[in-house]
């Protein structure tokens, strides 16, 4: 099992309008290509030097295997849309795997 992690730091001024386009469109649109079995997207709790408001979204994938389909196959297309807040923001990308999970 492995996490895909964007960590995001959005300017204040497009704040609001970022996390109900994450919530009502950039999210479901990646849960809906089928390669990823869940979402979270949490809030970083730091005080950022740049200013703005930091936010990991991890997305869970079954496989390394799965989640290279993602960059080939819709990656560029679902980053494309995030043109909608070009300049007001910046994000960092982490794959993860995970070796232990409890529940």
């Amino acid at each position: 099992m492995f996490i895909y992690n964007v960590t995001t730091n959005i300017e204040e001024d497009v704040h609001d309008q970022w996390v109900e386009w994450m919530k009502e469109e950039h999210i479901p649109a990646m849960i809906k290509t089928g390669k990823f079995i869940s979402a979270t997207m949490s809030r970083v709790d730091v005080i950022e030097s740049m200013g703005g408001i930091t936010y990991s979204t991890q997305y869970k994938v079954q496989s390394k295997a799965i989640l290279e389909r993602y960059f080939e196959e819709d990656a560029d297309e679902l980053r494309a849309q995030t043109k909608l807040f070009d300049g007001k923001f910046v994000s960092f990308r982490t794959e993860m795997e995970i070796v232990h999970e409890e529940l």
